[in-house]
């Protein structure tokens, strides 16, 4: 049987198989045409190959239960992954803008124009592989809620609509012989990459800095908790937060002070079952105490911290 993290990790194998190919396939177009958006398009794909071995390697040691080192689990190692392959496509993106002016400023070079025709069926053939592994990549991510293979899988999606774009200027280049148009594409799919670069980073670096969960997640929590809670019990100081495809949330449990250890504990576990239904790969903590005692606690803070303030201007005077 094939668990769930068994399918990502093994979508992610599949994403370093294609790539290899495609990275193969464009470079040998690249070099026979001498088309500077084809070899742009080749270099993008060594960062999606690159990016695809990080992805597979985060989402394995993701797997990893959790130990003494890391008591939370192994999941930001994903967010990591996705933070850095953003860094690599930003790399990239500025290595093809600089390849693409240089080739408009330099107009004795232009393109093997017998080439032109196996580069624009080059093009056509890794737009639909991107289509396909892009497909089923974001397919399991959404399945397994993995931050590395959205990541990879929104990477791989870009390159169908920047394939496609090259394969065309090269097909227009043939029919019109403006060879200008191979570095406009290649700086058109150098700026396509860069708006994915900022979605990626943006979408894998907030968990890093334990940003609470979505807003909808949140409401979905506290309605739970609130049906548990109508009647004689309530809860402060919820917190969430995310780390790869793992949530993790936790509260104060309000409850008589007359209730037994026993009765309380069933409604946590009730609370936990009905959470963890809800939203998947969720920990939940819930800290039990008696009524009042946080309204108290925050009394006693409040008088200690005013008796401090005394104490210092008295000292200063």
């Amino acid at each position: 049987m094939v668990t769930t993290n068994n399918r990502a990790s093994n979508a992610a194998r599949l994403s370093i198989y294609s790539n290899s190919f495609i990275i193969v396939f464009n470079l040998i177009a690249g070099i026979l045409s001498g088309s500077v958006s084809i070899i742009s398009e080749a270099v993008h794909t060594i960062i999606d190959l690159l990016a695809s071995v990080m992805a597979y390697f985060s989402i394995r040691v993701s797997e990893k239960e959790a130990d003494d080192k890391h008591p939370y689990g192994h999941g930001k190692f994903e967010n990591i992954s996705g933070v850095v392959e953003a860094l690599l496509i930003f790399v990239a993106s500025g290595w093809i803008i600089f390849h693409a002016v240089t080739r408009l400023m330099d107009e004795e070079k232009i393109l093997d124009h017998s080439a032109l025709g196996l580069g624009f069926i080059v093009m056509i053939i890794s737009a639909l592989i991107n289509l396909v592994v892009s497909r089923r990549l974001f397919r399991v991510a959404r399945e397994t809620d993995s931050v590395a293979l959205k990541a990879d899988a929104l990477h791989l999606s870009t390159h169908v609509y920047t394939s496609l774009g090259v394969g065309f200027s090269l097909l227009a280049i043939y029919f019109t012989g403006w060879h200008f148009l191979d570095p406009v594409a290649a700086i058109v799919v150098a700026s396509y990459i860069l708006k994915e670069a900022f979605e990626i980073l943006s979408e894998a670096f907030r968990p890093l800095t334990d940003i609470a969960l979505p807003q909808e997640e949140q409401q979905t929590i506290k309605t739970i908790i609130e049906k548990h809670t109508a009647d004689e019990l309530s809860y402060h100081m919820l917190r969430s937060r995310k780390a790869g495809p793992n949530r993790e949330l936790d509260f104060h449990l309000e409850v008589p002070g007359t209730m037994s250890v026993a009765d309380a504990h069933t409604i946590c576990d009730a609370v936990e079952e009905d959470l963890k239904s809800a939203l998947p790969n969720l920990a939940v903590t819930i800290h039990v105490e008696p009524q009042g005692y946080h309204e108290d606690t925050q009394q006693e803070q409040t008088q200690k911290n005013e008796q401090q303030a005394k104490e210092t201007d008295l000292s200063k005077d």
